[in-house]
């Protein structure tokens, strides 16, 4: 028979060992990661972290389609766009290189592959990806494009140029058309032929139909004098990448036009915009880190 002391001593081993293992699963729930939780996909120079939005379907469909077809390219890449519409950038990258790891000359990954390294500031990365593709095809529109957007950001504008000029005709509606006349006026304005870009808007190659309340025709109507600062942001300019991509291009256009001042204030907004995915937000944190090292 078990005595009274031993028993006793038994029970308080008991709810120390509990005590102890309760408290050691509190601590791994706590430090566990929350299934589904949104993945880092950016961190700011400041620190600020960027996190994936929450799947609401898309991308578990796609998953599905891709993993019945596997080898299918454009199973692939219809993941990779519903990785990106949520921002799961990065993971829209090891998507992509799965598929270039089968098929590795194939453009079209090559192409979606440099435009999210871009998404995720990967700048190395995406010039060697969108570089390999316009040599597997010097008329794909989104190589140009791309290699166009970060031509700008890095401050090649007369690279800038080139690519945007060869992308513009080739652009594939009204709302592309748009974007690539947009960087292509500023492309030449920052290169110092602002003649070149005048003259380029007066032939309104935009003319194409384009989505309503687009940025890229409202920042044209700013160039050409249709609106002005103050009523270039109507009340349905809410999202985060509308605000910052309208932002920026206020900030470039004042900055061609010698207001350093109301450049930078237009920069921050775009930054401060939370529209981390959008080529706005990401050419403003990189004229901010500019502006400060003058």
């Amino acid at each position: 028979m078990i005595s009274t002391q031993f028993a006793a001593r038994l029970a308080r081993r008991s709810r120390k060992s509990f005590v102890r293992t309760a408290s050691t699963l509190i601590v791994l729930l706590a430090t566990a990661p929350t299934a589904g939780a949104q993945s880092v996909q950016y961190t700011s120079p400041a620190g600020v972290v960027y996190r994936a939005l929450i799947d609401t379907g898309p991308v578990a469909r796609a998953q599905a389609a891709l993993a019945s077809d596997p080898r299918n390219v454009q199973r692939r890449i219809q993941l990779a766009v519903a990785q990106s519409g949520v921002r799961q950038f990065r993971e829209a990258i090891a998507t992509l290189s799965d598929g270039l790891r089968m098929t590795p000359d194939d453009v079209m990954l090559l192409r979606w592959r440099g435009h999210r390294h871009l998404s995720v500031r990967e700048f190395t990365k995406a010039r060697a990806d969108l570089t390999r593709g316009f040599a597997l095809d010097s008329t794909n529109y989104g190589i140009l494009f791309h290699l166009g957007v970060l031509n700008f950001a890095e401050g090649r504008y007369r690279d800038a140029v080139h690519m945007f000029t060869r992308a513009q005709p080739l652009a594939p509606d009204g709302g592309e058309r748009a974007g690539s006349t947009d960087w292509l006026w500023m492309s030449l304005s920052r290169a110092g032929r602002s003649p070149e870009a005048a003259a380029m808007l007066a032939r309104k190659p935009d003319s194409l139909a384009a989505p309503p309340g687009y940025a890229y025709v409202s920042r044209l109507r700013l160039y050409r004098g249709e609106v002005t600062p103050q009523t270039l942001f109507t009340a349905a300019d809410t999202a985060d990448t509308q605000v910052a991509t309208l932002n920026y291009g206020l900030g470039n256009w004042l900055l061609v036009k010698g207001d350093t001042a109301g450049a930078r204030a237009a920069f921050q907004r775009s930054v401060a915009s939370g529209g981390w995915a959008g080529f706005g937000f990401i050419v403003s944190e990189l004229e901010l880190k500019r502006m400060r090292g003058r």
